[in-house]
C-alpha cells in the first residue's frame, strides 16, 4: 500500500508581508529537493522530501521570499481585473487559443448543447439561465478536451523512449492546475487546457509524460523537457498569463 501525500500549513515573514504556503510531502516520489511553486491564483506550493526537516524548508522557502513575493504579486494583479461570467451572448470564450464570442439561443424544446460556428460557439438553451448554458459549455468542452488530448498525447509520445504504451488518462475539471501525473502513472488533465493553443497543451502533455520518468521536479527532469521541448519556459509563461481567462467561471 502506498504512503499517502501529506499536506500541511506554514508561513514565514517577508518584510511587512506574511507568505502563507502548502508543504507537500509524497513518499512516493522522489523529491530530492525543496521545490516551490506559485499557482495562476497565487497559492504557494512547496515539494519537499519526505525526509527533510521542516526547518530546513523554512530556510529554503525564506531565502526565496523575494521571488516567490514577486510572483505572488504578479498573479494577484492578473486576476484583479477579472470578472466572474454572465453567460450571455457576446461573451468572450477561447478554444484552442482563439477567440470566440457566446452566442446564446433560446428554444423552449430544445435540451443545452453547445456547439462551434464559424465565429461562436453556440448554446441552445431551453432557458436563458446561466447554470444550463455553463453546463453546456462545460460538456462541450470536456468532449473536445477528449479529441484534441487523445490526438496530441500520441504524437507528443511517440518519440519519448521511455513511454512504451499510452498512460491511462482521465479528465477532471480543476481550479488550479493544468494536469498532474499519480505515482502509478495515471495522467490527469484539465478539460480547460483545451482553451490554450497547442503548443501549450502539448508543454503540459510533456511535462506529465515526463514525471514518467522522474516522479519529481529534480534537475534530471528538467534536463528531460529541455531535450524535448527547448522552449518549454516560453511556453508556460504564456499558459500562466493566460490562466485567469482560463480558470474563469
Amino acid at each position: 500500500m502506498q504512503a499517502r501525500e501529506r499536506v500541511s500549513q506554514h508561513r514565514i515573514a517577508y518584510g511587512d508581508e506574511v507568505i502563507a504556503f502548502s508543504l507537500r510531502r509524497q513518499p512516493s516520489r522522489t523529491v530530492t529537493r525543496v521545490a516551490i511553486h506559485v499557482e495562476p491564483d497565487a497559492r504557494v506550493l512547496v515539494d519537499a522530501p519526505d525526509t527533510a526537516p521542516l526547518v530546513d524548508v523554512m530556510t529554503a522557502v525564506k531565502k526565496r521570499a523575494r521571488w516567490i513575493s514577486r510572483h505572488v504579486e504578479a498573479a494577484r494583479a492578473r486576476l484583479a481585473h477579472v470578472l466572474p461570467r454572465e453567460y450571455v451572448s457576446g461573451e468572450s470564450l477561447h478554444y484552442l487559443g482563439r477567440r470566440y464570442r457566446l452566442k446564446v439561443v433560446i428554444d423552449a424544446g430544445a435540451r443545452a448543447e453547445a456547439r462551434l460556428r464559424g465565429a461562436f460557439i453556440t448554446v441552445t438553451t431551453p432557458e436563458q439561465a446561466a447554470a444550463p448554458i455553463k453546463m453546456a459549455l462545460d460538456a462541450w468542452y470536456r468532449q473536445r478536451a477528449r479529441e484534441v488530448f487523445a490526438d496530441r498525447l500520441t504524437a507528443i509520445a511517440a518519440p519519448l523512449r521511455w513511454v512504451k504504451q499510452l498512460p491511462p488518462t482521465r479528465l477532471q475539471f480543476m481550479t488550479v492546475q493544468w494536469g498532474s501525473c499519480s505515482p502509478s502513472g495515471r495522467i490527469t488533465l484539465n478539460p480547460l487546457l483545451v482553451k490554450a493553443p497547442r503548443e501549450c497543451i502539448d508543454y503540459v502533455l510533456l511535462h506529465e509524460l515526463c514525471h514518467l520518468l522522474h516522479h519529481n521536479h529534480s534537475p534530471k527532469f528538467y534536463r528531460t523537457l529541455d531535450r524535448h521541448m527547448p522552449n518549454w519556459r516560453a511556453v508556460k509563461e504564456k499558459l500562466d498569463n493566460m490562466a485567469e481567462e482560463v480558470f474563469r467561471a
